[in-house]
């Protein structure tokens, strides 16, 4: 984890501190359960909780040397909390395993984390509507392959983020299920020292579902699915921030990051505005997809357990998650703040000559009773012509002075057709598809 892309509340899901406190309700739960089940007395429990009511410190430092010697994360834990509690902490860990501890854990967090990821996911979702409303009917040139199309609206261009963050959403709701699951079932996942209702109970008060088989450790392909959804989320990412990257270039400038007041560009150059935050997303993106692969060869572990798992989790879980939700925010910002510039919109749409027009006429050329191939080749030949010259020749007046494209089309038919409102007319259908 690197602070400069770090925000607190997911940085502190993961601090080792967080992490030691799940442990203690995980053992604590369970020894209330094991209590109420006669296995332990109850005043186990209880001797748990009443510390834990006076002592909410967690000394990660004292647990970090007690690991120093035993080499064994979870031991050292229960160490420490035996050291403080006195006998009573011996009744802890009853029938369980150190996974039960670590993968219920660890549930926990990629669940915290998910909760924090989707009220990102509205808050970004929100500021694309507000954009996308306020320039609905905003024209400017749709370009595949880098060249210029058929016109859209800037409103489009956003619906389609919208959109897309919007199943980027649902994926994520789907994948925090997935994942929030609790294994309290001892070593090799039998239960054979531990009554399945212990795992139900400390299941609910963790806000967890039980894992059905768990094998010592709860199946990594849940991870998998929970890493390659905030993979797509990055790439979603990476999507809108390579659009506004492009937009933002000199040759184009139909839309730009906000810069503030006092802002410097380049440490040569005075004159410069670069898209640094989109870039940076760019980066980020990467960053949260080098995850992914991990995550899935985590899946195929040893028989019923092995820690291979482990290390990378310990990388992947804080990385992704703290990147994504620092990316998010970012890119939520540059969108609030996004300046747009109609204007160039419009003298893009227009500087080459009408030739975004082409198809229409094509149509209505093979409607007035032209072959297809001959309608193309009528509407390419003058299209050509404009194309060379830079857009300083006009498609309509080519066309209009065309023998052969008037003795099938008018002047004044050929004309309507370059109508630009003509493309947006289904712009409401779209909007109301996207937003309802």
């Amino acid at each position: 984890m690197v602070p400069r892309y770090a925000r607190p509340a997911m940085t502190a899901i993961w601090e080792p501190e967080m992490k030691y406190r799940i442990w203690f309700e995980i053992e604590a739960h369970a020894t209330d359960k094991l209590g109420e089940l006669g296995v332990v007395p109850e005043s186990a429990s209880k001797a748990l909780w009443d510390w834990w009511a006076t002592n909410p410190k967690i000394d990660v430092e004292a647990i970090d040397a007690i690991e120093a010697v035993t080499k064994h994360d979870v031991i050292a834990f229960l160490t420490w909390v035996a050291e403080n509690v006195g006998d009573q902490a011996r009744f802890m860990h009853q029938g369980m395993t150190s996974s039960d501890v670590l993968d219920t854990t660890l549930a926990v967090q990629m669940d915290r984390a998910a909760v924090i990821l989707l009220d990102d996911l509205d808050k970004l979702l929100a500021a694309i509507r507000t954009r996308a409303e306020e320039h609905k009917y905003t024209p400017t040139i749709g370009r595949s392959h880098g060249i210029h199309a058929e016109p859209v609206t800037f409103g489009l261009k956003l619906a389609e983020a919208y959109a897309e963050f919007a199943r980027c959403k649902d994926r994520l709701e789907f994948a925090r299920r997935e994942i929030a699951t609790c294994a309290i079932s001892g070593a090799v996942g039998t239960f054979a020292n531990i009554d399945p209702s212990v795992e139900a109970y400390v299941a609910d008060k963790m806000g967890l579902a039980i894992e059905p088989v768990s094998t010592q450790v709860i199946p990594r392909d849940r991870h998998a699915m929970f890493f390659a959804v905030l993979g797509v989320i990055a790439s979603s990412i990476e999507r809108l921030s390579v659009e506004v990257r492009h937009l933002q270039r000199t040759e184009v400038l139909e839309a730009e990051e906000y810069f503030s007041p006092g802002q410097k560009g380049s440490s040569a150059m005075p004159h410069k505005r670069n898209p640094i935050l989109t870039e940076n997303l760019t980066g980020l993106a990467r960053v949260v997809r080098g995850a992914v692969v991990p995550a899935m060869e985590n899946v195929a572990l040893w028989h019923e357990r092995d820690i291979s798992h482990s290390s990378v989790e310990r990388f992947i879980g804080p990385d992704a998650t703290i990147t994504l939700d620092f990316a998010l925010a970012r890119l939520t910002g540059v969108v609030e703040k996004l300046l747009v510039y109609p204007e160039r919109m419009q003298k893009n749409l227009d500087r080459m000559g009408g030739l975004v027009h082409s198809q229409r006429v094509l149509l209505a050329l093979t409607q007035a009773g032209v072959s297809r191939e001959d309608a193309y080749r009528l509407v390419q030949r003058n299209a050509m012509k404009v194309w060379d010259s830079d857009g300083q020749l006009s498609l309509l007046e080519l066309l209009q002075a065309d023998a052969e494209v008037t003795a099938a089309l008018t002047e004044q038919q050929i004309e309507e057709k370059f109508d630009l409102d003509y493309h947006f007319k289904h712009v409401d259908t779209i909007f109301a598809r996207v937003f309802g």
